[in-house]
């Protein structure tokens, strides 16, 4: 960590971050036609957007800021890659760390660790099961599509809310802050099918105001000054809960980070995917090892 990183993330160990994101949540909410444009014409401004392979291509269409901002893609925009035996990248974004849980810790950024178990809210079962296994951190940059899609095809088994910090998730701050992803709000979704396990944590930061789950409402939970200091599991939606590789499970409504976990020697990731590789939803991030599941 360099003095400026120190700096420059010093005022976000100060600022309280979840009245600052129901803040946003509120501005971004707001269907002001005049502020809604304002809005996203500064965002245009400022990040590059591919409106062409959005749903609803004229700002006009969207209600809110927060409604382009979290905007759907037009059918065949993100075509799944490889087969049932694939992994799928459930959200578009950076690859910011790819590797293996050892010794119960994952890398951070270069030269800081986490622990696996912190990450998990102390859930000492899937420590122990996904300890030494494969994992990648997928940073969603403000420009990226919002969206987070179902990496395998499966069961939702489980649920966690875990409270939590809101920083920043930038590289500058995950060089900065001890065990950001740990510390940070997320959601934390265990997927399994009839060969494979699959976690997929999706990860609050500064200004996201809510994570929306497909299967479940968590954005009250997430955005009242009165939401829970304590870890809790959510029962999901029966109707909701069985996905198929490439469905749509929830979303940020602002940018942040999504982590996926697999089971030791289960996984071989393509070989041209590495720490700063650009993904989308749908691309393959690996196969699958039959022989092991078998």
């Amino acid at each position: 960590m360099s003095y400026l990183d120190h700096l420059i993330t010093l005022p976000q160990r100060i600022v309280p971050h979840h009245r600052l994101s129901r803040i946003a949540w509120g501005i971004a909410q707001n269907k002001n036609k005049l502020l809604k444009t304002l809005l996203i014409h500064l965002f245009l401004l400022r990040y590059k957007v591919d409106l062409d392979e959005a749903d609803h291509s004229h700002l006009s269409d969207y209600k809110s800021f927060n409604d382009f901002f979290t905007r759907a893609l037009r059918p065949g925009s993100r075509p799944l890659q490889g087969t049932a035996g694939t992994l799928l990248c459930p959200a578009d974004g950076i690859i910011s760390q790819l590797g293996r849980t050892a010794n119960n810790r994952l890398v951070q950024a270069k030269g800081r660790y986490y622990s696996l178990d912190a990450l998990l809210a102390g859930d000492d079962a899937n420590s122990q099961r996904f300890n030494n296994g494969s994992f990648a951190t997928i940073y969603l940059a403000p420009h990226n599509y919002h969206r987070v899609h179902a990496p395998i095809t499966g069961t939702i088994t489980q649920i966690r809310y875990v409270p939590g910090r809101l920083f920043s998730v930038n590289d500058r701050t995950a060089r900065s802050v001890n065990q950001l992803f740990a510390r940070n709000e997320r959601l934390i979704l265990e997927i399994c099918s009839e060969s494979e396990t699959v976690i997929v944590i999706l990860v609050g930061a500064l200004l996201v105001a809510s994570m929306e789950l497909t299967c479940c409402d968590v954005k009250a939970a997430m955005r009242h000054a009165d939401r829970p200091t304590e870890p809790y599991f959510i029962e999901p939606n029966a109707a909701n809960s069985v996905i198929e590789q490439g469905m749509e499970l929830g979303r940020f409504n602002m940018g942040s980070t999504v982590i996926i976990l697999l089971e030791p020697e289960t996984l071989t990731w393509e070989p041209l995917l590495a720490e700063g590789s650009p993904v989308k939803v749908g691309q393959a991030l690996g196969s699958f090892n039959t022989s092991v599941l078998a």
